[in-house]
């Protein structure tokens, strides 16, 4: 029993000092960015997701600096990897939409129909998480509100918890359908950034095979398969093609 509680305290001691060693180099960082030192700042925020802690703010913050120092690449990168995070952060996309002006590909998105538009931004209204999580909470005041109804004597109030238990119940079924769609709908999506300041994307998965057509460093691609050093990328338009597999940082890896 000692034994446990001596490891438990250790295990304490490591966790604040590990916190408070990132929170240090984070307002280290930041005071280095307001200082226009953007590559230190840079170094210091890369060790925070050494030691294995990242977030919205330290990836936007990391965007900001490659902003700074115009290398377009790793800026869209991590300002996607923050709007992942943060899919509601009014900054994070006005920051990456400055950060995609400066792209020297203009790809024209293919065209989507209303319903399309609406689904979409329902179902990424929140991430999936967070829509478990609103979920989880409605099921509490489901169970309140029934409980509510199950004591309360007057046939009005009665009425008024049992209309809202059955609503709780309802949206709490809504946001775990939502949650659903949210998981299948990342599932099948897996992005990635350009890297490299111009690549050629081929017919086949083979150095000798035709380019279909050429993208440069920002572009924002979706991975549809792999194999070997290859992956098949479809861009914004509709068009597909392979490229070798280190022009691309795929942006969900974590």
């Amino acid at each position: 029993m000692i034994m446990k509680k001596i490891a438990f305290l250790i295990f304490l001691l490591s966790f604040s000092f590990g916190f408070a060693q990132n929170e240090a180099l984070f307002n280290r960082a930041t005071e280095l960015y307001n200082d226009a030192e953007y590559a230190a700042a840079i170094d210091n925020y890369k060790e925070i997701l050494d030691n294995g802690q990242h977030s919205a703010s330290l990836y936007f913050n990391l965007g900001n600096c490659y902003y700074k120092l115009n290398a377009i690449g790793p800026s869209i990168y991590y300002y996607e990897k923050a709007l992942l995070l943060s899919p509601n952060n009014k900054e994070i996309r006005n920051n990456l939409a400055f950060a995609q002006n400066m792209r020297l590909d203009a790809i024209e998105e293919m065209p989507k129909t209303e319903m399309s538009r609406i689904y979409n931004s329902v179902v990424g209204t929140f991430t999936s998480d967070q829509w478990s999580y609103l979920a989880i909470a409605l099921v509490f005041l489901f169970v309140l509100a029934y409980m509510a109804y199950y004591f309360l004597r007057p046939a009005n109030q009665k009425r008024a918890a049992f209309i809202f238990s059955m609503l709780s119940l309802v949206l709490c079924l809504v946001c775990v359908l939502l949650a659903y769609l949210n998981h299948q709908q990342n599932k099948n999506d897996d992005p990635a950034i350009i890297f490299a300041k111009e690549v050629n994307v081929n017919a086949e998965p083979n150095v000798n095979s035709s380019t279909t057509f050429t993208l440069h460093e920002g572009t924002k691609v979706n991975v549809l398969d792999e194999l070997d050093e290859w992956r098949r990328i479809r861009i914004a338009d509709g068009q597909t093609g392979w490229l070798q597999v280190d022009s691309i940082k795929k942006i969900k890896e974590f």
